[in-house]
């Protein structure tokens, strides 16, 4: 799938403030690790996952959208009335119903013409949102779109513990299904795309491939919809399998864009799914792509589902481990097992967020130490 009206004018992204340590949420597991004899700090190591972060109690998924979108807008200097599709790609929602885009699409002040509607596809959702924007862009029925959405971890993560502790017949094996809901983090991120008449950047989407391989459906799932309920969910994963299933299966897709006209060798940059550690690597290698150019974010955000690779994108412009003149792989792959890639080429990366000094200090463990001293000490990181 080839685009050639399609423009990314701009990212917004937005951190929570609530700091939560892999050795912290081990601690809340005191009752559970003492019966298994668990070593604190086995979290961090099998995962890469330092830290992630929660939204405070409470707090709306259509509120934080609705901040990430906004900024969006203002950064790409797009009138509110000229958006014709909003669409919310979260795993996370505010209500059974309606759409959650619908709250957004109030607090935006949003024209009543534009296309507003909910997308759901897991990790993907962002990347599946970009590419229904794209193509509407590129059929000429809009100019503009946004496509945004928050996840919040805090639920998952709290339910997982008290699941856990509560737990007498727990074993080592029997934990295993359990340890990917502790790395999930929370965050969220909006994307605007226009059409390239409008834009004044001409940061391209180049091209989008998209892979289904359904057949490994169950090997990651949560509980049943509970946004009536109080959303207390539990998940459950197969971490060994999926981590070779989703390998395999994203190696095909990057397969699919080299045959739509790519070329390994002529991307910059990748910013792979941010999963951890064990994951990016054994992606990479399979991709055949370097991992000194892969930009992750998951050290210190964990796992934040669909806005993970968007949010990764962002601070990577942000932080200029991405630069003008680049072509960038965004390598997406999310539980189903499903995958979207994208092609794209940025000329003036335009992002609008703020990375709090927490967020620069953990930035300066992962970042080269002269990327790292560059950034900037206000913890602004817009660039216009």
């Amino acid at each position: 799938m080839q685009f050639e009206r399609v423009a990314i004018e701009a990212l917004g992204y937005v951190l929570p403030p609530v700091v939560m340590s892999s050795e912290d949420l081990e601690h809340q597991l005191a009752p559970a690790y003492e019966r298994l004899n668990l070593p604190v700090g086995r979290l961090e190591l099998m995962s890469g996952i330092r830290q992630r972060r929660f939204w405070q109690p409470g707090a709306s998924i259509g509120l934080a959208s609705a901040e990430s979108a906004q900024l969006a807008l203002d950064a790409g200097g797009i009138p509110a009335d000229q958006i014709g599709c909003l669409i919310h790609a979260s795993v996370c929602r505010d209500y059974l119903e309606p759409a959650t885009a619908c709250r957004v699409h109030a607090e935006l002040g949003l024209g009543s013409q534009c296309w507003v509607y909910d997308v759901s596809n897991a990790c993907l959702g962002l990347l599946s949102g970009m590419v229904q924007i794209a193509n509407l862009i590129e059929a000429g029925a809009i100019r503009a779109g946004l496509v945004v959405g928050s996840e919040s971890a805090r639920n998952l993560v709290e339910s997982t513990i008290a699941s856990l502790n509560a737990d007498s017949s727990l074993t080592r094996k029997s934990i295993k299904p359990s340890f990917a809901s502790l790395t999930i983090g929370s965050g969220s991120c909006a994307v605007l795309l226009v059409d390239r008449d409008l834009s004044t950047t001409d940061n391209r989407l180049c091209a989008a491939v998209a892979r289904a391989e359904c057949e490994h459906h169950q090997l990651c799932q949560s509980d049943t919809d509970q946004a009536g309920a109080g959303m207390q969910p539990l998940m459950q994963t197969d971490s060994e399998q999926l981590l070779h299933a989703g390998v395999a299966v994203g190696s095909r897709t990057f397969e699919q864009l080299l045959a739509d006209g790519e070329s390994r060798q002529g991307f910059d940059a990748t910013v792979c799914h941010q999963v951890g550690g064990t994951h990016r690597k054994l992606m990479l290698e399979a991709l055949q792509l370097p991992e000194e150019h892969d930009v992750s974010t998951f050290p210190w955000l964990g796992n934040t589902g669909s806005v993970a690779l968007p949010t990764a994108l962002a601070v990577g412009l942000a932080t200029e481990r991405i630069t003008a003149g680049q072509r960038v792989a965004l390598l997406g792959i999310g539980s189903g097992i499903n995958s979207v890639m994208l092609a794209t080429q940025w000329n003036r990366p335009v992002v609008a967020g703020q990375l709090d000094q927490e967020a620069k200090r953990q930035l300066a463990v992962d970042l080269p130490a002269s990327v790292a001293s560059a950034l900037q000490p206000s913890g602004s990181q817009s660039q216009e």
